[in-house]
């Protein structure tokens, strides 16, 4: 028997995979619409295996320039790869080669499904090589087509299992379909959004996360383009956690047998693998906006759901070393792994101290800065030398900073001293000289035990007294009085911006409302223009 290909004859009336040449079903018009026409084909595969071999005509489309001919030829190779995998018309085992299959001494019906699961396979590369294409329209839907591949295939396996063999998964055609979403070439954060409602299932979540692993490993061996760091952070930052074992309940293949002892069902196997990825992603140096993203995300997605999160010291630590926004962002997981992990950082403090730089009332970081940095501060058994030091670093910042920043950096200056009675003696130094030029205290030292802080006072925040907005003068006006030992709230502080100032000063209302700055004295004017006149009545 003649194996029918593309492009070859049809003839053969005792082969049921070729079209006789005495088929007298008309064949579709040229000119017919692209959906008619593949629908009609679609119906011919379907309805006979004489007609095995239009199957080559509905490929075709997948090839075609007009992109919604492609889309069409997509999703009717949808429907005619799931219905010959629900039939059972699609081989099942290890596939031979074609011309192996076809040439043995099997039936018909075998050599059938060895060749239309060939043109399946055919389906699959072409469907794989347009989610590269230029339009988001083809690369969504070849997406979505491999999906409903993977789905069919988990009803209706094309491996042949033994009864304590693995459990059923296609798991090589998703890794394949992982493969191609992390294009080299090309952005597929489009793609991968799209994707992450396929992460939803369990069982698809951990297969992805154990593929992209293996391809970030594989990558390492040659050069990581940015657009390939970049795809890579799409995904895994789309991978959403299971916190509890009784989360992981929606599967998209659910296994006959010992469902609970499988590796897709088990919350720790999850964890692992979540840890191996990311731990291989960031073995790779990556671009400076790109550790920015992992940093921001690290304490809230990553962290918490890795199986052993003291993995991260040495990257953490590393990040924090940086300096600038870099820096700032490592905080968070710093704090998580001091706060639940016990991680022990000698010279914390004193890094700490060496990030207040007039750069960080500026950064759009500054309000999780902040609130860190009160937290970490929040402490009374920190020694006083230390709170002075980050007291009087803060004041001078404040010397040069904006109005916004001033109304949440005060407040916090006080709350420090209030922490700390003993810093009480900043504000309220006896003998204090009013010329600054004596001041002990050296800005430029980076360890906050050589500042000489405890020596100085506060007088950056009584020169912020005569600010231009009075609303800065007004809180630099406290520090004039008894502190009370009540601190202030500073959570709607940390987040305060210059629209806020602008959209808050027309509701004040004013108590007084001068329209001279030399009031008048009487009917007669000023004392400075009363001139003697005489009044004559008539």
């Amino acid at each position: 028997m003649a194996a029918p290909r593309e492009g070859g004859t049809r003839s053969g009336d005792s082969d049921p995979r070729a079209q006789p040449e005495t088929e007298t079903e008309p064949q579709p018009q040229a000119q017919a619409g692209a959906p008619e026409r593949l629908r009609e084909l679609l119906q011919r595969v379907l309805g006979s295996r004489k007609n095995a071999n239009s199957v080559f005509d509905i490929l075709e489309g997948l090839e075609a320039e007009q992109e919604d001919e492609i889309v069409v030829a997509a999703r009717t190779c949808g429907i005619l790869f799931c219905t010959l995998l629900q039939r059972g018309d699609l081989f099942v085992g290890q596939l031979p080669e074609e011309k192996e299959g076809l040439s043995g001494d099997c039936s018909a019906d075998v050599k059938y499904k060895i060749w239309m699961r060939h043109r399946y396979q055919s389906g699959i590369d072409q469907l794989l090589s347009l989610m590269a294409h230029e339009s988001e329209q083809v690369q969504e839907v070849a997406l979505c087509t491999l999906m409903r591949f993977v789905e069919a295939e988990g009803k209706w396996p094309l491996i042949r299992y033994e009864e304590d063999e693995r459990y059923t998964f296609p798991w090589e055609l998703l890794n394949s379909l992982v493969t191609s979403l992390l294009q080299v070439e090309s952005d597929a954060s489009l793609l991968l959004s799209r994707f992450q409602e396929c992460l939803q299932y369990a069982d698809v979540r951990y297969y992805v996360m154990v593929f992209a692993a293996e391809h970030i490993v594989q990558s390492s061996k040659r050069e990581w383009l940015p657009i390939h760091q970049q795809n890579a952070f799409s995904l895994l930052s789309s991978l959403h956690m299971p916190s509890e074992q009784s989360q992981l309940t929606n599967f998209l293949v659910k296994q006959q047998k010992k469902h609970e002892a499988w590796k897709a069902a088990r919350l720790k196997e999850h964890r692992r693998a979540f840890e191996r990825l990311w731990l291989t992603f960031l073995r790779h140096k990556l671009s400076t906006n790109l550790y920015k993203k992992v940093l921001v995300i690290l304490h809230e997605s990553i962290l918490p759901h890795m199986s052993k999160p003291a993995l991260m010291i040495d990257f953490l630590t590393a990040a924090y070393e940086i300096g600038g926004a870099i820096s700032l962002l490592a905080l968070n997981g710093l704090f998580y792994l001091i706060h639940h992990h016990n991680l022990e950082y000698p010279d914390f403090y004193q890094k700490l101290y060496s990030l207040l730089e007039p750069s960080v009332l500026h950064v759009k970081y500054r309000a999780r800065f902040f609130h860190l940095l009160d937290l970490f501060l929040s402490s009374s058994h920190l020694p006083a030398y230390l709170m002075a030091a980050f007291s009087k670093r803060l004041s001078r910042l404040a010397l040069t900073a904006p109005p916004q920043a001033l109304l949440m950096l005060i407040p916090f200056i006080c709350n420090l001293i209030r922490r700390h009675p003993s810093c009480k003696l900043l504000v309220h130094r006896p003998g204090d000289t009013e010329d600054i030029s004596t001041d002990p205290y050296i800005m430029d030292e980076k360890d906050p035990t050589k500042c000489r802080a405890m020596e100085s006072s506060l007088w950056e925040l009584q020169t912020l007294q005569n600010h231009y907005h009075p609303d800065v003068a007004k809180a630099a006006a406290v520090i004039s009085k008894t502190l009370s030992s009540q601190e202030t709230d500073l959570s709607t502080l940390f987040d305060l911006s210059v629209p806020e100032l602008f959209e808050k000063e027309p509701k004040k209302r004013a108590r007084l409302a001068p329209l001279e700055f030399e009031p008048p004295l009487g009917l007669l004017g000023r004392k400075s223009e009363l001139v003697t006149q005489q009044w004559t009545l008539e």
